[in-house]
C-alpha cells in the first residue's frame, strides 16, 4: 500500500487553513464546523472508510437524516451538490467537492452487536464505530439515544436491482478526498474506521486527515 505524507487537498482554494489534523487508525475525532468553512476529509492511505455523524451545534436535537437528505436528493449515494439535512429537512452541509465519486448511507456504523451477528462471538472484543461515536459523543454531550444512522465516506455499499446490498473492495485510493461547506454551525463526529473483517477498509484500517478552511465568499 502506498503511504500518503501530504494530502492533495491542499491545492485546492478553500481559504486559509484554520487546522489540520490526522486522524489515527481506529481512532474518533470530532469538530464544530463554523457556518461558511470548508472540512476536508482525506483518505491518506487509500480504501478507508469515514463514519460520520453531523448535529446543527446550537441543537443537537437536529441531527443529520439520511432520510431527509436521500428524499430531497432522490438517490442513495452523496457525491458533489449533494446536501446533508437534519430531521428537520434544513441544510447542514454541503458536499462541494469529490474526488472519490460516490459515498455510502446505507451501510451502518459496525458496532460489537453487529460484529458478532455477521462474524462470530470471538470478534466481540473487538472495537467498533458505535464505541468510537460514543465515546467522542461523550466529549460533547451526547449519549446512545443521539447516534442516528450514518454516512460512510469512501466505502463502496453497491445496491443491486433487486435492492440488496453489500460491502465490497473500495474505489477510493491515496490521498482522494471529499470537501463539505457548512450550512449552519455544525457539530461533526468521525470515527476512523476500525473494521477488520469486511472490505470496507482493505482489511487493514488506515489513517484519515481532517482539514478546515476558511471557506470562500460566494
Amino acid at each position: 500500500m502506498t503511504i500518503a505524507t501530504a494530502s492533495v487537498a491542499s491545492a485546492v482554494d478553500f481559504g486559509a487553513e484554520i487546522s489540520r489534523e490526522i486522524v489515527a487508525a481506529r481512532a474518533p475525532w470530532s469538530a464544530v464546523i463554523t457556518a461558511g468553512q470548508v472540512l476536508t476529509i482525506v483518505d491518506l492511505d487509500g480504501n478507508q472508510a469515514v463514519d460520520f455523524l453531523a448535529y446543527a451545534a446550537d441543537d443537537t436535537d437536529r441531527a443529520y437524516s439520511a432520510q431527509a437528505t436521500l428524499q430531497e436528493q432522490d438517490s442513495v449515494y452523496l457525491t458533489v451538490g449533494s446536501v446533508l439535512r437534519d430531521n428537520e429537512s434544513t441544510a447542514l452541509l454541503t458536499i462541494i467537492a469529490d474526488d472519490c465519486g460516490r459515498h455510502d448511507t446505507l451501510g451502518g456504523a459496525c458496532s460489537k452487536e453487529s460484529n458478532t451477528l455477521r462474524y462470530g462471538l470471538h470478534t466481540f472484543a473487538q472495537h467498533a464505530c458505535v464505541e468510537n461515536f460514543l465515546a467522542e459523543g461523550s466529549r460533547r454531550g451526547l449519549g446512545k439515544r443521539d447516534l442516528v444512522s450514518n454516512i460512510n465516506w469512501f466505502m463502496n455499499v453497491p445496491v443491486d436491482p433487486d435492492g440488496a446490498l453489500g460491502i465490497v473492495d473500495g474505489i477510493s485510493a491515496p490521498g482522494l478526498s471529499v470537501s463539505l461547506r457548512a450550512e449552519v454551525d455544525t457539530l461533526v463526529l468521525v470515527s476512523n474506521c476500525p473494521q477488520i473483517n469486511n472490505p470496507c477498509n482493505g482489511f487493514n484500517p488506515s489513517r484519515a486527515e481532517m482539514i478546515i478552511s476558511a471557506g470562500v465568499p460566494a
